[in-house]
């Protein structure tokens, strides 16, 4: 039988280690490792930039975060802010549009897991690794928060490992002009191959849906609140290594990228890293960074399963989903709410069958937005927050408040709107206005209605 306490408590098994490879792990997604070489393509040396500017907004989202968070630690989660300053209703529809965010990364990532297996065992079916990976996942999860975090660490690990190989090599090769595929490795290549902005406004402008997309589930140590061992310590430490992680992860590997190889001769067809390391010999080198990009896709459905799970939970909390979900085991884990976001997963095993790749690159467009649209919804939440409480936290205040508040928020709502009137995302775009818009509907509709009663 569980206890009151049990089934009321979320486990606080997460140590401070687990936050900090939490932190660097949202940081970090297959988007870096795969997707650069097609976002350099599109905007050349520019996307160091993009990254660096994309980075502060996002440090400063984070610490708006962390002084809600730490403003009342009894707090499950960032949704219970979202309650408390804007209501019912938004905590609703950015509860659920969180979990949809999730889910439909983890279906691409899922899906990317039969692809990369098929690289050492090409004939094995696409839908097999998808399943057990999940299922392998689904049962570590079960066991206690302490098991995910220690996974996460180690996947983090991986992901932080091959980044700093790439930076140390290509910082190495620039610096003492190595010759490598017939070029000279120098930094000047970030400027003498038609400049630091080749492909002018338009494509700087374009680099940033792409740098957006890589930042992507950098909010997720705002749902380990309720299961960390010492909030007040870990949180604050975890997100004050952000810019460091910044610095050296994407602005790092990028300048090393660009520096070893002109940004005109990076092949779109293929991760820059692989070009990289095969370029100067190490062999394997493809198979070396299949093995990293696979660990990335299982760590953002590990992920996946945590959040959405946590995001149930509090959304059950608050009375906008079933009661039934707020269940914890005796390990202080949300079973309920795990079991249902796995079960909801496993449709991909059945679709993989039937859906075109194409369908998964509009649902995670759609994702991405979002994700940009609850980021908003958090800093409408934190200003609201120092309306009510103008000294704010003791211990973790926001720099520059108000001031940097307002600049986010504009800086993200100016992401959305270009998302709007480019051509490649307007579709994307839209389906998540009528998703949110739908959300509204249906809160006014049923729960509203519900609590009503």
């Amino acid at each position: 039988m569980e206890t009151k306490n049990q089934a009321n408590s979320l486990s606080r098994s997460l140590k401070s280690r687990h936050i900090q490879m939490i932190a660097i792990g949202g940081a970090i997604g297959t988007g870096l490792f795969l997707g650069s070489g097609s976002a350099i393509h599109t905007s050349g040396p520019s996307i160091i930039l993009s990254y660096l500017i994309v980075g502060i907004f996002c440090f400063l989202l984070m610490r708006g975060i962390g002084e809600l968070l730490l403003s009342d630690t009894s707090k499950h989660s960032f949704l219970d802010f979202v309650k408390m300053y804007l209501g019912d209703r938004w905590e609703f529809v950015t509860g659920w549009t969180y979990w949809f965010c999730w889910i439909s990364l983890a279906m691409a990532d899922l899906t990317a897991t039969g692809i990369y297996i098929k690289y050492w065992f090409p004939t094995v079916p696409q839908w097999i690794p998808p399943l057990v990976i999940l299922l392998c996942l689904f049962g570590a999860n079960m066991v206690n928060v302490g098991l995910f975090g220690e996974m996460e660490s180690w996947f983090s690990m991986i992901k932080v490992v091959a980044i700093i190989l790439l930076v140390v090599v290509g910082f190495g090769l620039a610096i003492f002009h190595v010759n490598v595929d017939g070029s000279t490795a120098s930094f000047t290549q970030l400027v003498s191959h038609g400049g630091f902005f080749p492909k002018g406004a338009h494509g700087f402008l374009m680099s940033f849906q792409m740098v957006v997309f890589a930042f992507v589930g950098i909010e997720m140590v705002g749902l380990t609140a309720g299961e960390t061992d010492d909030p007040e310590a870990n949180l604050p430490k975890a997100i004050n290594s952000l810019p460091i992680r910044i610095g050296l992860f994407y602005v790092g590997s990028m300048i090393a990228v660009m520096s070893v190889y002109p940004w005109d001769q990076i092949t779109t067809t293929a991760s820059p890293f692989v070009q990289v390391f095969s370029g100067i010999g190490i062999v394997g080198a493809a198979g070396i960074l299949n093995f990293v990009v696979l660990t990335a896709a299982v760590s953002a459905t590990n992920s996946c399963l945590f959040s959405t799970s946590r995001t149930m939970y509090a959304l059950s909390m608050g009375g906008n989903a079933s009661s039934f979900l707020t269940k914890l085991g005796r390990n202080g884990v949300p079973n309920i709410a795990l079991n249902f976001s796995t079960a909801f997963l496993l449709i991909i095993v059945v679709l993989n069958y039937f859906i075109p790749a194409g369908v998964f690159s509009l649902v995670s467009s759609v994702s991405t937005i979002n994700f940009v649209v609850v980021w908003v919804v958090l800093l409408i939440v934190h200003i609201k927050y120092r309306r009510v409480h103008p000294k704010g936290t003791k211990i973790f205040k926001m720099p520059g408040y108000p001031l940097t508040d307002y600049v986010t928020l504009l800086f993200f709502v100016f992401i959305l709107g270009f998302l709007l009137v480019n051509k490649s995302t307007r579709v994307a775009m839209i389906i998540s206005l009528i998703s949110i818009g739908s959300m509204l509907v249906i809160y006014q509709l049923s729960v509203h209605r519900g609590k009503a009663k």
